[in-house]
């Protein structure tokens, strides 16, 4: 499945903020691991990394040095407070844009959007 590498970049905070939700912490790398897993897997460090580093300066994530497996140390990223009310806020109105569209575009092939 091809997605659009705009609308890609454009949900990436929201899809960011709810993959560290549901861990404690993680690292670049094993992020883009769970995007890609989870059908982007066109996101590239290029485009990750500022989003984290944009998500740290609004105070969303907060970032931890760690130890690395055998090598250098990681910079670990874990969700604060202040980024779990901006998940929970964006979910709502990503929910309520997909009504929308589909309300606009309707089912054209058979499936769901």
């Amino acid at each position: 499945m091809a997605v659009n590498t705009a609308w890609t970049r454009a949900v990436l905070p929201l899809c960011l903020l709810g993959v560290l939700d549901s861990e404690e912490r993680n690292y670049g790398y094993a992020l883009l691991s769970r995007l890609a897993e989870a059908g982007l897997e066109g996101v590239k460090a290029a485009t990750l990394y500022p989003a984290l580093t944009r998500l740290e300066e609004e105070g969303a994530v907060e970032i931890e040095w760690g130890a690395g497996e055998g090598g250098p140390g990681r910079k670990y990223y874990r969700i604060t407070e202040a980024g779990r009310e901006r998940l929970r806020r964006e979910t709502a109105a990503w929910q309520d844009l997909g009504r929308a569209v589909a309300t606009l575009v309707g089912d054209r092939e058979g499936g769901s959007l």
